[in-house]
């Protein structure tokens, strides 16, 4: 009943809701207009604050009992401070603030305003009549640390510096850390986005999105250059937010100190006025205001109207979120259309960066990129990052990551980010983290929800998360990261606008040539369409992407030779023999001794290529392996295997082991080695440690792409079931053949695919692709 009766009283804003949108729309395109024609830009005044003393300002309405209990350590804490003051502007209190004030802390100087002036209003008269360049501006239920000050005016160290945040704790350990001060902010559904990030591993001045206004030191000629906290926001939320975001697109910084703490005691003077529903209104209708003052790129502001009035509609079915406006909050908003056009004029005249720009420089890696002094170093500092466990090395693209860190940890200073799928995992990554400078691991992580009808590939979606990206950019700014290599296309979506430091992929597979290959041997009419539509969009993506990069690894000439015959201009930036490989040297080569009659598949079955190649192996080709040859036997290794009983019933002909620690043995034991994939994109690096293990090989021609495309040079190559099992039991039946093969294989993949030498090459291009960047 009360959802109906909500419904019915939403009906005239319902109905008035195109209307809502659309004015403010055009009433910003008119503004914009106009500004094009008519309007100036004001260049910003940069200079260097006094940084010695400070003001610091507490604006209060009704908290005598605050000030009674907070204003001592504060005096305390500026008492090393000569010249300091602390300022209490009063908005127009009735419990007696102000002569408590005078008579109690006659040090203190109080500004007693006639009438309420909200919280904007009373900290734009205390800026007024401060006395210092830098104000700490504070809530009157903050509790200082007692060396608060000291970091806060050391940030300001360049005359961009428009803000220096505290780091904000609550005095109850117990309590859900809601605000830090170090913030972020984000275009995200047509609307900014933003949060306060808790870690620890930030431990000095970094970049944030704004300033939290009670907790906060600023310029007090920048802030009052910006038109200090605007009235549009009235009567709160958001002021602070609005004020960071146009100081970055002025051109200026906005920084985080973790050492300069205070503690947040109470979060109630909002709350004991208002009602929940008044205050979700307003920070909604603040949402959207913002919007229409500073979002001044139209692509942004469309997909803002289309979801604004979305947003608004679904609140009437699903209920109230601060995600999206309530059309009470949207009618609001738009009753102060005129006052949000005039604050778009002023915003424009003070912008000298986009809104890309100003919502990318606040990100750690960008910052650095941007604003810090890089310096050549005897060894470049290297990200690392891999969305699968890299240890132990189970899979393909494992052993090549593996056996890449282990040489080039001795060539560069690496830093590793790793996705684990489960926390013990990280345990097993111990030797390899011993050799790096630092790495970090998180557990594989939900990503958004996978959205059918969406253009964005699956795998893409799959590790589409903020925190990632987050990770990536604080690693970049507090390990002073030079260059990043990025494994597996799907991390290539953490791609920045770098101008400095340079960025790497390796394409492991290519992607698209991966799901198209496989759409041939899928069974039913909905998952080829599935398949083929999400061929689609990652050929769109994944070609989309790679100009991008500065350099692009591809495990083959043939891999290249693919790219470039869709995307010709990607030539130059193609690299092929610089990432797959192993370490030769580490395998034994044994040519005598084996079983004969055996055989061995290798492959972790995570990977569908392998579950598929396994199938057709059993299904189609074992039948003719055992009329040709009845004592065959074939050995089956690798993690998650399929259930037996999903197989044919050979008895003791097929031995299905799952996961080994060792792949030595089996690769010395057994008389020849089969890899009969069929789809799939990359070189497999089981046939390179097949080929310096010295067993002899039989393979499909795709899954010795990018190795062997002649027949019997290395390896034995058919595509038909029958021509595959005939190739098997000739070699079985001739071992001299196949220990010569062999021979030719293991020499080949000392030449071509050593992991020691190609890595020396890789570190000798990225430190080439380094100089470039900073040369330019």
């Amino acid at each position: 009943m009360r959802a109906l009766l909500g419904f019915l009283r939403a009906i005239p804003l319902l109905l008035l809701s195109p209307l809502l949108t659309t004015v403010p729309a055009l009433a910003l395109l008119a503004t914009d207009a106009a500004f094009a024609l008519f309007g100036r830009r004001r260049p910003p005044a940069n200079r260097t604050p006094n940084t010695r003393t400070a003001s610091v300002v507490i604006p209060n309405w009704n908290g005598r009992d605050l000030l009674a209990k907070y204003i001592p350590p504060l005096i305390e804490a500026l008492a090393g401070h000569p010249g300091s003051e602390l300022l209490v502007v009063d908005n127009g209190s009735s419990d007696g603030s102000v002569d408590f004030l005078r008579s109690t802390f006659p040090e203190v100087r109080v500004l007693a305003l006639p009438r309420n002036l909200g919280f904007g209003g009373g900290s734009n008269a205390g800026f007024e009549a401060a006395a210092n360049d830098i104000v700490v501006l504070l809530n009157s239920d903050m509790r200082v640390d007692p060396g608060f000050l000291r970091p806060l005016l050391d940030g300001f160290t360049d005359p961009t510096v428009f803000a220096v945040s505290c780091q904000i704790f609550f005095s109850d350990p117990k309590k859900l850390r809601e605000e830090t001060g170090l913030t972020q902010g984000w275009w995200e559904n047509g609307g900014v986005r933003v949060r306060h990030r808790i870690d620890d591993r930030v431990t000095s001045l970094y970049p944030c999105f704004y300033g939290g206004g009670g907790s906060c030191a600023f310029d007090r000629a920048k802030f009052l250059e910006l038109g200090g906290f605007d009235h549009l926001l009235r009567p709160f939320y958001l002021e602070d937010t609005d004020l960071g975001f146009l100081a970055w697109k002025r051109g200026w910084r906005v920084l985080y100190e973790p050492r300069s703490i205070v503690y947040h005691e109470h979060r109630g003077t909002i709350g004991r006025a208002f009602s929940q529903s008044y205050i979700q209104s307003v920070v909604q209708k603040n949402f959207l205001l913002f919007t229409w003052k500073n979002i001044h790129c139209w692509t942004k502001l469309t997909s803002h109207f289309f979801y604004t009035w979305a947003g608004a509609i679904l609140t009437i079915v699903f209920g109230e979120s601060l995600e999206r406006p309530s059309l009470w909050a949207l009618f609001k908003a738009f009753l102060q259309t005129p006052a949000a056009a005039a604050a778009r004029w002023r915003a424009r005249q003070l912008a000298v960066v986009d809104d890309r720009e100003a919502f990318a420089r606040p990100m750690g890696g960008y910052y650095r990129d941007r604003f810090a002094k890089l310096e050549t170093k005897p060894k470049p500092s290297v990200l690392f990052v891999s969305p699968y466990a890299i240890c132990p090395p189970v899979h393909g693209g494992g052993v090549f990551m593996y056996q890449t860190c282990r040489t080039l940890s001795q060539l560069t200073q690496l830093h590793l980010i790793v996705l684990l799928d489960d926390p013990r995992e990280e345990w097993l990554h111990r030797d390899l983290t011993a050799l790096c400078a630092s790495a970090e691991f998180i557990l594989r992580l939900e990503g958004q929800p996978s959205l059918p009808g969406s253009i964005t590939p699956h795998a893409i979606q799959e590790f589409s998360n903020r925190d990632l990206e987050w990770l990536i950019h604080r690693k970049i700014y507090c390990d002073g990261i030079d260059a990043i290599q990025f494994e597996y296309m799907p991390m290539g979506q953490y791609w920045s606008r770098f101008t400095r430091i340079p960025q790497f992929l390796f394409e492991h597979d290519i992607y698209f040539q991966s799901v198209g290959r496989q759409i041939a041997g899928m069974k039913g009419v909905m998952k080829r369409a599935a398949a083929q539509f999400e061929y689609l969009r990652a050929l769109r993506y994944e070609l989309a992407l790679l100009p991008r990069f500065d350099r692009i690894q591809v495990c083959s000439t043939a891999n290249l030779d693919y790219l470039t015959s869709f995307k010709p201009n990607l030539a130059p930036k193609l690299d092929a023999g610089l990432r797959a490989g192993i370490d030769v040297h580490r395998y034994t080569f044994t040519a005598d001794g084996r079983k004969p009659g055996t055989m061995l598949f290798l492959g972790s079955f995570r990977h569908a290529p392998n579950t598929e190649a396994l199938s057709w192996l059993v299904q189609k080709c074992f039948p003719h392996m055992l009329a040709g040859r009845p004592d065959v036997r074939l050995t089956v290794i690798g993690s998650d295997p399929p259930p037996k009983h999903s197989l044919p019933d050979y008895g003791p002909a097929i031995d299905l082991r799952g996961f080994a620690e060792d792949i030595n043995q089996p690769l010395a034991e057994n008389a020849l080695f089969v890899c009969p994939i069929l789809s799939g994109s990359g070189v497999r690096v089981k046939l390179l440690e097949a080929f310096a293990a010295g067993i002899p090989v039989v393979s499909t021609y795709i899954g010795a792409e990018g190795l062997s495309s002649t027949d019997g040079e290395i390896c034995a190559l058919a595509s038909s079931p029958e021509a595959f099992a005939a190739k098997a039991v000739h070699l079985l039946n001739h071992p001299e053949e196949a220990a010569e093969m062999a021979l030719r294989a293991r020499k080949h993949v000392e030449e071509h695919w050593d992991m020691t030498v190609i890595t020396h090459r890789l570190a000798e291009v990225y430190a080439r692709e380094l100089a470039s960047k900073r040369a330019s």
